[in-house]
Formats: structure tokens, C-alpha cells, sequence
């Protein structure tokens, strides 16, 4: 085997595949409504909650660095797409620029990304759907509406601390408050959803069937054609742009002001620990540029279409913050229905019925996009020779990658029987800002384009040579006013740590940035979005790196077994 091979790079990204070519019906309407989809979802609905109850009203902050990175990002997304307008996404970007085993490693990154959202996604509206109808009085057994990981964990909680009562002689006192009393609601189903599930062979039987069949529905309707999706998708996100501008509406007269003191109660450091819980909906973008085969015009279309949907969302998301946590105390939104709460607690029940309705819908758009996704990932790694031949087969009726889109299914539904929706959360996003660390520094890397190969979007050139470095500068120097400790705490502390890790890594990647740029003379708008991304990555925790690398681990294996062996660049 010959180290070189690894980074060898694809050249060839054949615009007609033939007989298995995709069906070309988006413009850019339908495009930006599918960014939508994506972006706006589970992130407004559901985990914005998360983010806001550990960064406060500053959460909007986060969102904003957010809006940049994706900016520049989206910039460079484009300049890819002009010049590659097929699928694959940042995983054919990576072919082009930086070799073969990074391109396997992003696309291998975005598999799990986009089957790891779905799941979440999937639990979130299963939790909006079982809200809705417990509103409308039509109770289903927990057992039915509760994820076994969940359940299992509270039960087993609940019974220890009933063991614990046994042994101390206060069984009636602690059975009391081991009973549920002292517990949320939710935690109340997911115990009763354990002892009250039927069994078989000494299995509870207990499954989220909401997500389940979410899943399935999404997977039959993705399967059958773009334009179904399509023409599904842009009502989907009609609905769900009215109701988040209502409540933005109406929420605006329910604010109070002393809700947003402390503005940042725990800091910038809890400001970044709402990344896991925020960012993997930005991958909206690479989404769009997965659709690059089924776009009229990919290198017009694909760039206005991820710049559209980048700016209306990034709106949506700091008015959203703002009134959430302006409307109840921020420490309250930790709930995995943050607008309903909100509603709920100002007694607003016309709207919060309205809310819960359309959320429903807002995930499914973007279960819906995610799902069309990753087999349209698969198809470009199955067409380089990289997974076997099923992987690109092509619905000779509904031209579809067929068998991808089942396998698709079949990844998110069946981690819904085992896995929870804390567990998931935690798992997101790294895979999205990895991906767009990649794209942008893949554009750094590209080749000046030729006389006359303007078609489509080009990416402005600002010469980095100097600015970036002065930037760098201007950046130390203001990090150094704000938090005069910072870079003392940073030299003195050992790497026990990762936030200490992870920011040490960052400025040594920006000191040789700089180095780089001087003497390559880069482009600007890749090197600050390359920057910017990676500080994104400094707010994972371990555990995110952790199930990270253990996945990248498996990849690494499926690749040499497989991928390295039968690669077209290989057998060419």
C-alpha cells in the first residue's frame, strides 16, 4: 500500500451520469425552501431550548458567530459547486481538494451526521405529536410514545432509591418520593412507560412507535420521486415560516425586560456549550448541495439557493431567542418544546395549539430533507468505487438512489428502539462544523480558475497575505482586553482539560494559518471561514469527540477493507 494513494485526488466529476442520472427539477425557490427545511426545524422547535437554558439571552451571540461561519462557509460551498455540480456535497469538494482518504473520512463524518440529526429530529416530533394529542385528550400508552433507554434509566433509578428505602426502614417516606412526586412529568411517563409495558420473554417492550412510523412515512415518500419531496417540502415550510413569525408576533408583547438579567449568566463558556445543541441544523447547507444533480441549474441556482435560506433563517433564529427569553426566565427553556412552554406559560392556548400543529410539520420537512440527503452521499461514494455498486443504483421509475434511500431508513430507524434523545444530541453537530471546516480550507487548496471559467458563481478574491495576520492580531488583542486572564489561564493550566485542548490547538491552527497565508498569498473569505468554524469545534465536549473518533474508527476499517481496494482511482 502506498501512503500517496491515500491523498490522491479526483479530477473527472462527469455533469451527465447517463442513464442513471437524477431528474433535474429544482430551481431556486425550491432549493432555498429546502435550505429552510433543514435549518429551521428541530433547531427553532426544540433544541434552541437547550441552547438558550445554558447561554441565557446571550445564546444570540452563539447564533450570530453561527450566521458568520455559515456565511463564509456557504461562500465557499458555492465556489465548489460552480465548478463540481454533481452530488456528494462536501465529500466530492474534499475528492477534488484534499485526496481521497479525507474525502472518505466527510463523507463518512456526514452519514452519521445526517442519520444522528434524523433521529433527533424523529424523537422531537414524536414528542410534539404526543403533546398535541394528550392536549386533545387521546392518551396513548407510554410504553408506546417512550424510548427504552429513557424508560429503562428512570426505572431503574426509581427502584433503586426503593431498595434504598428497604434498607433504611423508610419505605413508606421514600416510596413517596420515589413514587414520582419528586420527578418532572416526563420523567413520570418514562417510569411508567417501563413498568406498565407488556413483555415478552422478560423484554419490556417499550418503543417510540411515533418516530417509528415518522421514519417510515419520510423514507416511502423519498424514495418516490424529487418531486413529490419537493412539492411536499415547500408547503411544509409555508406553514412552519407563519407560525414562527406569529409567535415572534405575538410574543413581542409578552416580554419582560428583567428576563434578560443576567444577559449571559454563565458566561461565554455557556454561550458555546449550546453548539452540539444548535448547530447540526445548519446543515441545511450541505443538504442543498447534495440536490446538485437534481438542480436545473446547479451553479447559478445552488448558491443563491444556500445564501437565501442562510439569511432568512439566521433572522428567525435571533428574533426567536429573543422573545423565548424575554417571554419566561432562560434557565426554564430546557425542554424539548421551548415555543409551547413559552405560550403555555402566558396562557396564549390558541396559539400554542397552533405551535404544536406546525411543528409537527416543521420537523417532518426536515426529516424530510435530511433523508434525501444521505443517500444522495452514498450514491457519489458508491459511484467512485468507494461502497459496492447497490449503493449508486438508480429507481428505474422514480429515478431515486433506491437501495440507498432504504438503507437510509433503516440507519435512523432502528437506533430509535435503543437510543435517546440526550444521548443523539450530543452526537450532532461535529460532523456539520467538520464538514465545513473542510470545505473551507478545500477552497484554499483549489486550483486559480482558468480564462474563461467563470460560469456560475465566483467567489470574490481578497488577498490574506496581510489582512488575515492583522486580523489575528486585532483578535488576540481584543480576547485579551475582554478577558485579561484568558491567555494566563490558557499558558498555565495542563491539558487535563478539553476546553484547555481544544482552545490551545485553535491558536496554534491560527498562528500557522497566518504563516500559511503570508507566504501562499490565500484567499481571505476561506481563511475566515475555515477560522471561524474551527473555533465552533473548541465548544464540543469529550464525549462529542469521543463518539466522533469511535466512528471515524469504523470508517477507517469499512475504507482499507473495502474502499481503498476498489476505488475507480484505484482500478484506472
Amino acid at each position: 500500500m502506498s501512503w500517496r494513494n491515500l491523498f490522491r485526488v479526483k479530477t473527472d466529476f462527469p455533469v451527465n451520469q447517463g442513464d442513471a442520472s437524477l431528474k433535474r427539477v429544482l430551481g431556486v425557490r425550491d432549493l432555498t425552501f429546502f435550505g429552510i427545511a433543514a435549518i429551521i426545524g428541530a433547531g427553532i422547535f426544540s433544541s434552541i431550548g437547550d441552547a438558550c437554558a445554558k447561554g441565557g439571552p446571550a445564546s444570540v451571540y452563539l447564533i450570530i458567530i453561527c450566521g458568520v461561519a455559515c456565511a463564509f462557509a456557504a461562500l465557499c460551498y458555492a465556489e465548489f459547486a460552480s465548478r463540481i455540480p454533481v452530488s456528494g456535497s462536501a465529500y466530492t469538494y474534499a475528492y477534488a481538494s484534499f485526496g481521497e482518504l479525507f474525502a472518505w473520512i466527510i463523507g463518512w463524518a456526514l452519514i452519521m451526521e445526517y442519520a444522528i440529526g434524523n433521529i433527533y429530529v424523529a424523537f422531537s416530533w414524536s414528542g410534539y405529536v404526543v403533546h398535541l394529542m394528550d392536549q386533545l385528550g387521546w392518551i396513548l400508552p407510554r410504553w408506546m410514545v417512550t424510548d427504552y433507554s429513557t424508560a429503562h434509566e428512570m426505572y431503574q433509578t426509581v427502584m433503586s432509591k426503593i431498595q434504598g428505602a428497604i434498607s433504611g426502614g423508610e419505605f413508606g417516606e421514600l416510596w413517596k418520593s420515589a413514587n414520582l412526586g419528586s420527578y418532572s412529568q416526563a420523567n413520570q411517563d418514562a417510569f411508567e412507560a417501563f413498568a406498565n409495558a407488556p413483555q415478552l420473554f422478560g423484554l419490556h417492550l417499550v418503543f417510540d412507535a411515533p418516530a417509528l412510523l415518522i421514519n417510515v412515512l419520510i423514507t416511502m415518500l423519498v424514495y418516490r420521486g424529487i418531486k413529490e419531496s419537493r412539492n411536499a417540502s415547500n408547503l411544509m415550510v409555508i406553514l412552519k415560516l407563519i407560525a414562527i413569525v406569529l409567535v415572534i408576533v405575538v410574543g413581542v408583547g409578552y416580554i419582560d425586560v428583567k428576563n434578560y438579567t443576567p444577559f449571559m449568566p454563565n458566561g461565554f463558556e455557556g454561550v458555546m456549550q449550546g453548539v452540539s445543541a444548535l448547530f447540526f441544523t445548519y446543515i441545511g447547507f450541505d443538504a442543498v448541495s447534495t440536490l446538485a444533480e437534481e438542480s436545473k441549474n446547479p451553479q447559478r441556482d445552488l448558491p443563491r439557493g444556500m445564501f437565501y435560506s442562510l439569511l432568512i433563517c439566521t433572522v428567525l433564529y435571533v428574533f426567536i431567542t429573543l422573545v423565548l427569553t424575554g417571554m419566561v426566565p432562560y434557565d426554564t427553556l430546557g425542554v424539548g418544546d421551548p415555543l409551547a412552554y413559552a405560550l403555555g406559560a402566558h396562557g396564549i392556548d390558541w396559539l400554542e395549539y397552533i405551535v404544536s400543529i406546525v411543528a409537527v410539520v416543521a420537523m417532518a420537512s426536515v426529516l424530510l430533507v435530511f433523508q434525501m440527503g444521505q443517500p444522495r452521499i452514498w450514491l457519489s461514494m458508491s459511484r467512485d468505487g468507494l461502497l459496492p455498486p447497490a449503493f449508486s443504483r438508480i429507481h428505474p421509475k422514480f429515478s431515486t438512489p433506491s437501495f440507498a434511500t432504504i438503507i437510509t431508513g433503516l440507519m435512523v430507524g432502528v437506533p430509535i428502539l435503543f437510543t435517546n434523545e440526550g444521548f443523539v444530541l450530543d452526537f450532532t453537530s461535529i460532523g456539520t462544523i467538520f464538514a465545513f471546516v473542510l470545505v473551507c480550507g478545500g477552497v484554499l487548496l483549489l486550483p486559480p480558475r482558468k480564462e474563461g471559467e467563470g460560469k456560475g458563481f465566483v467567489m470574490p478574491f481578497i488577498n490574506g497575505k496581510y489582512l488575515y495576520s492583522i486580523i489575528i492580531i486585532l483578535s488576540i488583542l481584543t480576547v485579551r482586553y475582554n478577558f485579561p486572564n484568558y491567555f494566563i489561564d490558557l499558558l498555565e493550566s495542563d491539558w487535563s482539560t478539553m476546553f484547555v485542548v481544544a482552545h490551545r490547538l485553535y491558536w496554534i491552527l491560527l498562528l500557522g494559518l497566518s504563516v500559511m497565508s503570508f507566504v501562499r498569498s490565500w484567499s481571505l473569505i476561506p481563511l475566515l471561514g475555515l477560522s471561524i468554524c474551527a473555533y465552533l469545534l473548541t465548544g464540543m465536549e469529550a464525549n462529542n469527540w469521543y463518539w466522533f473518533f469511535g466512528w471515524f474508527g469504523i470508517g477507517l476499517v469499512v475504507y482499507f477493507s473495502y474502499g481503498y481496494r476498489k476505488s475507480k482511482l484505484a482500478t484506472n
